[in-house]
């Protein structure tokens, strides 16, 4: 066994035992509201509800993080993962290949359960100050570009505004005008924070960290913290939390997979565990040239996603949860703060949420109910209600997304 997977799975276990309840639900504000809906059985058998670990009921959640806003991402990895033209090889003005193989992809899927493939995203973390228009052989990304992506669904977390970490860096500033920046071009406000690497004075990390955290970012992704594996099966702590970053990189061999078949191999040994678990991984470029030796080469990046894709997504296994760290988080703080309630009489059963108070920079806002029961069944609830279940055919699974 590789050092690496000892490292995970160690990890995961610690991870089992620090940090987590036996209490799925709770009530999170005195500003809660409560929503409500009928389930119509076939048959009068008894039925169990409970909310779903992850969203879909998946069995891990995967997310992965493109650092400093490169523009490879956009070239190679978003049409590779949400379908389209791969660029062709594209050098940039450091001389280096940004682009790919020059085909094109179908995209790569999981599906929600209820007969919906849903692509492959990822999370772009930015620094506001690199990013423009011009020229034409860019290394980093364009506004334009960063909008496309999140508007696919695409997370983007704030990497301060110009990656600043040597001594002498004002922090503060950094996190600060990275908000501006990108409320101002792009129209959101960031919730996640992701910490520059590079030279520094010692611990530099920690002044990152109490910027963002001080400044109301949710999480922060630095050089260490909980993780990078968190079992997820039951409260998890979310308040505040720093996690470690870990990169999956591309080797001087450029000849062959077995860089990234170890890493395949990590994963899936984390995989078999019998928790739920929310793995969190992170790489800089994804074009054809290996940037700053810290990048995953286009063709590793593209059979290593090809991989994750046939055996967890919607042609293999389908028991993967391939979505960026915003979304995951979202999920679980509101999973973790519902309180679900039902009442059952003969066939028919009342189900009532009670919903905290949901942070206003929420993208998601989704429940996941598992339902247990060998009876078929229909949902009757109001035209406001956005809802949607599998009833007619495995019934197991009730999905509601809230305004």
């Amino acid at each position: 066994m590789s050092k690496r997977i000892l490292i995970i799975i160690t990890a995961v276990l610690f991870c089992g035992l620090h940090g987590f309840s036996n209490e799925i639900v709770q009530k999170d504000s005195s500003k809660s509201k409560t929503i409500s809906f009928k389930i119509k059985l076939k048959s009068a058998d008894e039925v169990k509800i409970k909310p779903a670990p992850l969203k879909f009921n998946k069995h891990f959640a995967y997310s992965f993080t493109l650092d400093d806003g490169y523009r490879s991402a956009y070239l190679t990895a978003f049409p590779l993962l949400n379908g389209g033209k791969i660029s062709n090889p594209d050098k940039n003005e450091w001389k280096i290949d940004q682009g790919g193989d020059g085909t094109t992809s179908n995209g790569l899927f999981y599906s929600d359960g209820f007969g919906n493939k849903i692509p492959f995203k990822l999370a772009l973390a930015v620094n506001g100050g690199a990013i423009r228009d011009l020229p034409a052989n860019r290394g980093h990304l364009s506004w334009p570009e960063i909008k496309e992506m999140y508007n696919a669904g695409w997370d983007v977390l704030n990497h301060g505004f110009h990656h600043a970490t040597k001594h002498g860096t004002n922090y503060l500033t950094e996190v600060t005008e990275n908000i501006t920046s990108i409320k101002q071009n792009l129209d959101f406000t960031m919730s996640h924070f992701v910490v520059p690497g590079g030279e520094g004075d010692p611990d530099y990390h920690h002044e990152y960290e109490k910027a963002a955290l001080a400044n109301g970012f949710l999480s922060v992704a630095s050089h260490k913290g909980v993780g990078p594996i968190l079992n997820v099966d039951s409260k998890v702590d979310l308040d505040k939390m720093i996690t470690a970053r870990t990169f999956v990189q591309s080797s001087k061999d450029s000849t062959s997979f077995k860089t990234m078949d170890r890493y395949l191999k990590t994963l899936d040994s984390i995989v078999k565990q019998p928790n739920t678990l929310w793995f969190n991984e992170f790489t800089h470029g994804t074009g054809n040239g290996n940037l700053w030796n810290l990048s995953m080469r286009f063709r590793d990046f593209k059979y290593y996603m090809t991989a994750l894709a046939d055996k967890y997504g919607v042609k293999g296994s389908d028991t993967i949860w391939m979505a960026p760290w915003q979304e995951v988080y979202e999920y679980i703080w509101l999973r973790d703060r519902i309180k679900v309630d039902y009442k059952q009489k003969d066939k028919e059963i009342e189900v009532t949420i009670e919903l905290p108070e949901i942070p206003e920079n929420f993208r998601n806002r989704d429940i996941s109910l598992i339902v247990d029961t060998s009876s078929k069944f229909e949902i009757e609830s109001s035209k406001d209600l956005k809802i949607k279940d599998d009833g007619k055919t495995t019934h197991k699974q009730i999905f509601i997304e809230l305004k």
